[in-house]
Formats: C-alpha cells, structure tokens, sequence
C-alpha cells in the first residue's frame, strides 16, 4: 500500500472511530468560587470588597500568604485588621477557610481570632467558625520578623512542617522541628531559639486544633459539589507582589494571582467563577522596588497624608503615586477580572486636576508590554493623560449618577482605556432601570456589557469613597 493511501485510510479509522464513541456528557462543575484579588501591590481595599461580598456568603476562603498580609474593615464604626483570617469572617453566620496556600504562625492566629471576635457582635467560639487545611505550613521560631519567606522556602525544600504533622506524632514533629530550628541557627548564627518554649506552646495548640482542622480537598469539594453555597476567595497581597509574575524580586513568597486560588485551596479552575480585580484610584507601594508612576513632591504626600497610607502590617508610610494604567492591563492579563472595584475614590477630591499612567517608553520609544526586568522598569518614562479634577466631597455620594460630572468621566476613563468602550444609550437607560436589583439583573447588565462592547477587558462594578461598608457604591 502507497505512503498515500496508508494515510488515508488511518484517517478514515479515525473519523469512523471518533463518530461511533458515545458522547459522554461533562460532569456537572458544581458551585463556582467568586475571587477577589488585588491588582496592584497591595493595600488596594481587597478586605473591604470582601466583607460586602461575604454579607451572604456561607465560605470565605485565604487560599495564599501569611500573617504578612494586611486587610482593615470597617463596619458599625468598629476597625477591625486582619493578617491571617478572612475579612468575611465578620458576618456571623460564614465560615471561615485557611487553605494549604496559606502558612501560618499558630500564636498569631489565635491572638487575632480573640482580638477581632471581642469587637464583633458573634456569639460562636472562632473554634467553630474557622477551618483549617491539614497540610497548612506551620511556623513558630519566637522571631521579631513575620517569616513567610524562609517557610515557603522550607515548604519547597520539603523540610516545612505542617499541621498534619502536628496533630500526628508529637515526637516525630519535634524532632523534625529541632532539625529545621538548627538549619536556621547555623544559617544565622544570632539568631535565639527556645526550642523546648516554642515545641511547648506548639503542643498546647494540638487540643484547640482539633476541631478545626479539616482534609482541605475534601472539604472543598464537598463545598463545591454540595448543595448550593456561596463562596469567597480572598487573595493576599497582589498581581504586582506574585513571587512569578510580580517585581521580582521585590515581591512576595507566593502565587497572589488567580492561579494560587486553585492550587492554594485544592480545587479545580472551572470552579473558579467572578474574578474581581481591586483597584485603587492611585497608586501605592510598600518597601523598596521599582514604582514608575511615583510622584516625590506634594501630590505624594497629598496622596499619603490624605489617604492615610501607612501598612497595616507593618506600620511603614507607603510610597504614593498617580494611577497606572499599564499596570492594571498586565494584572488583568494575567487574572482576567470580570470586573473592578476602584477604592478611596475620595482621596482625589481635593486635586485641580488628575493625571493617569497610559504607557511606558524607554529612550524615546514606546514598549507594549510590561517589563519583567527591575532595572529597564526602573528607567521606563510614563505617559500620562491629564484629567480635570471635580474639587468637591463625595464621601457622602452613594449612587454613580450623583458623582460630580468629573468624577464620573475619570471612571469611565479607566474602563475605556483597558478596552470598554463609552455608554452605549441603550445599555445606559437599560441599566437605569436595573438599580436595586444586585445580584439577577447585574449579571444580565454585565453580559451586556460584553455584548455591546465586544470585549474582554473589565467594567469597574464598584466605586469606594470612604472607609466603611456603606461607602461602596454599586454600579451594576
């Protein structure tokens, strides 16, 4: 038989193969996780976004970082901060879920757990309200400094411990823990361990744990493919701090992009639902690492002062900067956000005029992408557009159309430069008669949105201007 027909008649086989398969039908996905994720470097309102999502959530869910993480709600006048625990854990009735994405310092879990219970209005024992995975990192060496690098370090070499481990053989964990204590002691021969104290305290905490630590896949998927719940996500820290796709190497020990939802909870990616990108109406940056938009004159400390921008975490003033847009398109690249909150809208009220980073250029020439490299992002030039200010308080405003004419356009100027193009009439008066109805009619505004635009890029859902609950306002 010729080289040709042999080909052909493979491929018959095949087409005769392939056409009497039964069709076997997909499995049904279950309940979808709605995500809410950081677009920046952090300190972007992530946990205020969260506390209103999760007012009728059943789950939310850390599935990445450690106690390095910082997130302040603000309900009924009380502040509440949280470094470890999901912000949702404030409504009474959710449960609260650490996934194995996490690592976890045991004593400052419960001291915030305890801290943050007294000021809330929940009868429940946190026992009864947060779970924990069972092959969470632990970590507990009486150090002055969070840590979170050498876990995730000690996690990839495979010398970590985790809570199984704990709740397991006590002996065998201690010796394992005396092990990596003394790695630790020769790496950094100052360094002051209480071995015997922290095995201790390690071993007190086997009794409290009991109840909460759960086999974290099963959990999820039983949460997944139960009866119907409503689940959170919330993302630690942010796109622009993700140990692969963030400023290496100023960044953080994890994955805070959607990937780390999957493999930071155990679950698959088509359970992955809303993916909501949080924005802040300026820029901001903790630490050391390039910052293009950085402004070091008196519109960073405007922008510091006014938006009180110290770490929760760590107390430090914030670097300050205008919005850049560049930036917003490569975390939306990497995450694909259904749609944004853009948060401390207010801090710009008192600006004559507003400027937005649009794109980046080095030695005259203008570059498409984001740049991996620290020293080219170092030397990049911003472009920016120059919008008028709208000098008037909307810290009060609670509905889109009350926002001063300039407040609106800047807006909409996000959402048309990362690719949503202006109000369509119809879909305008559409969405007029929509207000009220949150969760039915937003989805068929958003749809629409899609629909009219045909784009793929993110409508801003929600405007913050303040620092409660209330001062959320709601789009679509």
């Amino acid at each position: 038989m010729s080289e040709s027909r042999r080909k052909d008649a493979a491929q018959n086989g095949a087409a005769h193969s392939t056409s009497t398969e039964p069709h076997v039908a997909r499995p049904n996905v279950g309940n979808r996780v709605t995500v809410v994720l950081g677009a920046q470097w952090g300190d972007e309102g992530k946990g205020k976004v969260v506390d209103l999502l999760a007012q009728d959530a059943d789950i939310v869910c850390r599935c990445q970082g450690g106690n390095n993480a910082g997130h302040t709600v603000v309900v009924d006048s009380v502040e509440y901060d949280f470094h470890l625990l999901p912000s949702g854990i404030i409504n009474p009735k959710v449960t609260a879920f650490i996934g194995n994405g996490v690592v976890i310092h045991l004593p400052g879990l419960f001291e915030e757990a305890e801290k943050n219970m007294r000021k809330g209005k929940s009868e429940l024992p946190y026992c009864l309200k947060v779970l924990l995975s069972d092959v969470l990192c632990v970590f507990s060496l009486g150090t002055t400094k969070k840590g979170i690098g050498p876990v995730y370090s000690a996690k990839a070499a495979r010398s970590g411990l985790r809570i199984c481990d704990l709740m397991s053989d006590f002996t065998q964990f201690s010796e394992r823990f005396k092990v990596l204590a003394s790695q630790y002691q020769s790496m950094y021969p100052t360094l002051e361990i209480d071995i015997d104290g922290e095995l201790c305290k390690l071993k007190d905490y086997v009794e409290k744990l009991k109840h909460m630590v759960k086999d974290g896949v099963f959990y999820m998927y039983e949460a997944l493919h139960g009866p119907p719940k409503k689940i959170l996500v919330e993302g630690a820290n942010a796109a622009l701090l993700d140990i692969d796709f963030g400023t290496y190497p100023f960044v953080t020990s994890s994955n805070c992009t959607v990937g780390g939802v999957c493999t930071g909870l155990g679950m698959p990616p088509q359970n992955v639902g809303e993916v909501y990108g949080v924005v802040k109406a300026y820029t901001t940056r903790v630490g050391i690492g390039a910052f293009p938009s950085e402004q070091f004159n008196d519109v960073g400390e405007l922008l510091q002062t006014r938006g009180k921008e110290v770490g929760v975490t760590t107390g430090r003033k914030r670097r300050c900067g205008w919005l850049d847009l560049v930036l917003i398109k490569y975390a939306h690249m990497i995450n694909g956000f259904t749609a944004l909150a853009l948060t401390k809208l207010d801090i710009l009220d008192v600006l004559p005029e507003i400027k937005v980073g649009v794109s980046y250029s080095v030695d005259g020439e203008n570059i498409p992408n984001f740049p991996a490299n620290q020293e080219v992002l170092q030397s990049v030039e911003v472009q920016y557009a120059t919008l008028p200010g709208w000098n008037s308080d909307t810290s009060a405003i609670r509905t889109f159309d009350e926002l001063p004419e300039n407040a609106q356009k800047y807006v909409r100027y996000i959402e048309e430069h990362l690719g949503v193009p202006g109000k369509n009439p119809l879909l305008t008066t559409f969405m007029s008669s929509c207000r009220g109805h949150r969760y039915i009619w937003g989805h068929l505004v958003f749809l629409l949105i899609k629909l009219f635009n045909n784009s793929s890029s993110p409508a801003v859902k929600w405007i913050g201007v303040g620092k409660s609950r209330e001062s959320m306002i709601q789009i679509f």
